[in-house]
């Protein structure tokens, strides 16, 4: 015996050996008691033969089925297998060899089995409670201490996790019934989780959840039933802090949907000039920049003298415009305007592609580049949007609003005229794309009324 445990490498063919060598000490131990008359000598040596015949069929298993320089055991004839034999030659040798003491035999070879065997009984009777209890189920996320991911199957022996990075992660199942396991997937599929963010002092939280809630809407992964919400978390050394709480679908997705939301805030809060103050402890002080420089706004000037509805103003009239309206960041695939909600403005397109399509279809039919425009009937009528928009990548837009294109109608008289014509074009343009993505006869022309209702809303 100790001749093989000095030969073998393998953790498991040498932990079986070890447990034979204490089983022949046991042995040798009644092999005393015998040639010394203590206790009755037919159960003192009935006792040590059986042992004995234990100890030759777990080592003699264990050096058979395993290799001997390799730390594995045998993909043949797994661990189970090997139990499954020793009990069974273990239970014919007590039977055939040790008959006038087989109750004997039966008692003290349960014990010795039981021990033999205490790991994998332990697991077996643990994925028994598992299968009966059911507290999750294949294809359900659950963490159990510090392991997390999908249960891929439940064995007799184990659990498997698929993780998020494609490991298998193999959890025995006295662990399993041991640790708290905490189930992402029921009792509801829907998932929360939440991404935190922080905001200057100087925005009111009212304003800055609208923002996240904006954010929160254009995150296709976030479900909109359970609603999102957003709570303000605490007040930080440098920001407000506020914690968003959504739900999605899939837990295995969850990067995703917070990659989604975060990238969302970013522009967002871009677009709404919301800061997120850098995490400073100290005082320090910042030249603040002009953010247009004159280059940039003659660079916008010119991109109006571009486009047929201000080509009628003079070069200082495009500046005033150009320095008085906003400019907008989108993020790649991110919703612009929605077909049907109310709009006092129009966009032209300064950097990137806008698509735009029609609802409920979905169809697109228009991209817009750089030196297109868009939203212009909301603008001068105030009608609800006609179509859907969205920045088919990062698109940088110039919003020009009722207010000051009202004042540059009001010093030149014939602008609106001009702009008129022109809008009635594109508005019948519109029109019979939309009449064909519901599968109707060209839309009717559109009314001559358009001069009146323009001068209407804006007062003229």
């Amino acid at each position: 015996m100790l001749a093989a445990l000095a030969a073998v490498r393998n953790r498991f063919v040498r932990a079986r050996l070890g447990f034979a060598a204490v089983v022949l000490l046991v042995a040798f131990g009644f092999d005393i008691a015998l040639a010394r008359n203590i206790g009755d000598p037919a159960l003192v040596g009935g006792l040590a033969r059986l042992l004995l015949v234990a100890a030759g069929i777990v080592a003699g298993v264990g050096l058979l089925f395993n290799p001997w320089r390799h730390d594995r055991v045998s993909e043949r004839v797994p661990a189970i297998v090997q139990d499954v034999i020793v009990i069974a030659l273990f239970a014919v040798s007590a039977t055939l060899f040790l008959d006038e003491k087989f109750l004997t035999t039966s008692a003290v070879g349960a014990v010795v089995v039981g021990f033999a065997l205490q790991d994998t009984l332990g697991n077996l009777f643990a994925g028994l409670a598992i299968q009966v209890e059911k507290p999750f189920r294949v294809g359900h996320w659950v963490r159990v201490g510090e392991f997390e991911g999908r249960v891929q199957e439940v064995t007799w022996r184990a659990t498997k996790l698929l993780t998020k990075q494609g490991q298998f992660v193999i959890v025995p199942n006295s662990v399993m019934s041991k640790d708290p396991i905490l189930n992402h997937s029921e009792p509801t599929i829907p998932t929360r989780i939440e991404v935190e963010v922080g905001a200057s002092y100087d925005v009111p939280p009212n304003v800055v959840k609208r923002a996240l809630h904006e954010a929160l809407d254009n995150a296709p992964l976030v479900l909109r039933d359970p609603p999102p919400d957003v709570i303000v978390l605490g007040f930080g050394t440098s920001s407000v802090d506020y914690r968003l709480r959504f739900w999605v679908d899939d837990f295995g997705r969850d990067n995703t949907a917070r990659d989604q939301v975060r990238t969302n805030i970013w522009y967002t809060f871009k677009r709404h000039a919301i800061e997120i103050p850098y995490p400073i402890q100290v005082e320090y002080s910042r030249e603040e920049k002009n953010s247009r420089s004159p280059e940039r706004l003659q660079a916008l000037a010119d991109r109006l003298a571009a486009i047929d509805l201000f080509s009628g103003l003079d070069d200082v009239e495009r500046a005033r415009l150009a320095e008085a309206c906003p400019e907008h960041l989108y993020g790649e695939h991110e919703r612009i305007v929605r077909q049907g909600d109310s709009g006092r403005s129009m966009f032209i397109v300064l950097d990137g592609r806008v698509r735009v399509t029609i609802e409920p279809s979905g169809q697109e039919v228009a991209v817009t580049t750089a030196g297109g425009f868009f939203g212009e009937m909301s603008m001068l009528t105030g009608d609800p949007r006609t179509a859907t928009v969205t920045a088919l990548d990062d698109a940088v837009l110039l919003e020009i609003d009722a207010d000051r294109f009202r004042e540059l109608a009001v010093r030149r008289p014939g602008l609106v005229e001009h702009v008129s014509g022109i809008v009635s074009a594109r508005r019948q343009g519109l029109a019979d794309a939309k009449a064909a993505a519901d599968g109707a006869h060209a839309a009717a022309p559109v009314p001559q009324s358009l001069l009146s209702r323009i001068k209407n809303f804006l007062n003229l």
